[in-house]
C-alpha cells in the first residue's frame, strides 16, 4: 500500500497504542484496501467506483472510512441522509458525495455543503429547483433515480415523460447520473428478474438521455451486482457491503474489515449454592461450579439480547466460549469454565472468529444489521 496512506493514519495508530484497555471496533486498513482492489479488478479502467459510507460507514466510522476510500481512489462517496454528508464535509472530505435520500427539507444544506442529491420524484425536483432559483444557481448536479422493480423510490416508466418535459426547460439542475437499484442481485434464483431490471433501466435511462441533449453517467450495480453481473457495469458501480468484507458469491475472496473486541472486567468462580447469574436468573450454575467472565459490552453496544443464554459464542484466548445468563445493557457474562482466563484478556465478539456472518446466521439476520448496530460509543480504531 502507498506510504502516504499509512502516514495519514499514524495519529490514529498512536491513539490505539496509548489507549489499549477499552472496547473497540478495529478497522483493518489492509483488509479495506484488499477488498477495494478485488472489486476494482472486476471493472474496466474507465468505470467509476462509488463507495457507500452511509450509516456511519456501515458501522465502521464515517469520516475515517471515507478518508481511507478517498485516499484509495474512490470516484464518489454516497450517504443516505444530508446530515451524513455534512458530517463528511466537516470532517474534511473533498470527494463528490451523493445523498441517496435527500428528502425535501434539506436542499438548502445540500447546496451549502456541495452535496449531490438523488432525485426520486418530480415533487422533490421542483422543490430543489425553487431553492436554486432563489439563489441564482444553475447546473446544480443531481442524480435521477429510476424505479425498475425495487419499488421503494424512483420514477416509474409512466412518469418519465413528465420528467423529460420539466427538465427540458429547467436550467437550474444538470443530471450528473441516472441510476436504479437491484432488488435481488445476490440470488441466482432471481436472475431473470435482475436481468429484467437491468434491461428496463437501460431503456429508460437512454430514453431520458435523448431528451437531455447530453449523456449523464449510468449506474445500477451494487456489491453483489459487481461480482455477478460485471458486464452491466455501465459508467459507474456502487460498492457497499462488499468493501466491508461480505461477498455475495464466496466469503473467502474478501477479508472482514471490522473486529469487535473488548477486555475481561472480572472473573469469578460460582458454586451451586450461589444461586443464578444475571437478570431474570436465567444463568444456571453447573453442579460442579461455573467460572464466569464479565465483559463491558451489552445490548447498548450492539450485542443482541437474542445471543443470551449460550446462543452467542465469542472467543477468548483462542477458545470459543458461550454467553451465560441474559445480556445486560452494558455488560454480559461468558462461561469460561476450565479455561485460564484473567482480567484484561481480550475477547472477540466478531472478526475472524466468530465471523460476522456466523453471528448473523445465529440471529437469523444479515451482517449489515449487526455492523450498523455497533454504536458510536464504541471507539473505531484503524489497525494495519
Amino acid at each position: 500500500m502507498p506510504a502516504h496512506i499509512y502516514a495519514k493514519f499514524i495519529p490514529i495508530f498512536a491513539v490505539m497504542f496509548i489507549n489499549s484497555d477499552f472496547s473497540r471496533l478495529e478497522i483493518n486498513l489492509n483488509a479495506c484496501l484488499d477488498n477495494y482492489k478485488y472489486f476494482r479488478s472486476h471493472l474496466e479502467d474507465s468505470t467509476r467506483l462509488l463507495v457507500l459510507v452511509k450509516a456511519n460507514a456501515y458501522g465502521h466510522g464515517a469520516v475515517e472510512f471515507a478518508s481511507l476510500m478517498e485516499e484509495a481512489g474512490a470516484d464518489y462517496l454516497a450517504v443516505a441522509y444530508p446530515v451524513e454528508g455534512i458530517e463528511l464535509r466537516q470532517g474534511g472530505i473533498k470527494s463528490p458525495v451523493m445523498v441517496l435520500t435527500a428528502g425535501t427539507d434539506s436542499f438548502e444544506q445540500i447546496v451549502n455543503y456541495g452535496l449531490e442529491p438523488g432525485i426520486p420524484n418530480l415533487c422533490s425536483l421542483k422543490i430543489l429547483c425553487d431553492v436554486l432559483a432563489k439563489r441564482g444557481i444553475c447546473d446544480f448536479p443531481v442524480h435521477i433515480k429510476l424505479d425498475t422493480g425495487m419499488h421503494r423510490l424512483g420514477f416509474m416508466t409512466d412518469e418519465l415523460q413528465e420528467l423529460q418535459e420539466f427538465l427540458k426547460d429547467c436550467r437550474y439542475v444538470r443530471v450528473k447520473s441516472v441510476y436504479s437499484h437491484l432488488a435481488a442481485a445476490d440470488d441466482p434464483e432471481s436472475d431473470d428478474f435482475t436481468l429484467g431490471q437491468i434491461d428496463m433501466f437501460r431503456k429508460n435511462a437512454e430514453r431520458l438521455t435523448e431528451s437531455l441533449g447530453y449523456r449523464p453517467m449510468y449506474h445500477i450495480l451494487n456489491s453483489a451486482g459487481i461480482e455477478r453481473f460485471p458486464q452491466y457495469q455501465f459508467d459507474m458501480v456502487r460498492l457497499g457491503i462488499g468493501i466491508y468484507g461480505v461477498s455475495a458469491i464466496d466469503e473467502n475472496v474478501l477479508t472482514p474489515v471490522a473486529s469487535f473486541k473488548c477486555k475481561v472486567l472480572q472473573v469469578k468462580t460460582l458454586r451451586p449454592e450461589d444461586g443464578t447469574i444475571g437478570y431474570g436468573r436465567h444463568g444456571k450454575i453447573a453442579p460442579e461450579g461455573t467460572v464466569i467472565a464479565t465483559i463491558p459490552v451489552g445490548y447498548a453496544d450492539g450485542i443482541d439480547r437474542h445471543l443470551s443464554c449460550g446462543k452467542g459464542i465469542f472467543t477468548v484466548n483462542g477458545h470459543r466460549v458461550p454467553t451465560i445468563g441474559n445480556i445486560c445493557m452494558d455488560m454480559c457474562m461468558l462461561d469460561v469454565t476450565g479455561l485460564n482466563v484473567k482480567v484484561g484478556d481480550t475477547v472477540t465478539i466478531f472478526g475472524e472468529d466468530p465471523t460476522i456472518s456466523e453471528l448473523a446466521s445465529i440471529l437469523g439476520t444479515i451482517p449489515y444489521e449487526i455492523l450498523t448496530s455497533v454504536p458510536r460509543r464504541i471507539e473505531r480504531i484503524i489497525v494495519k
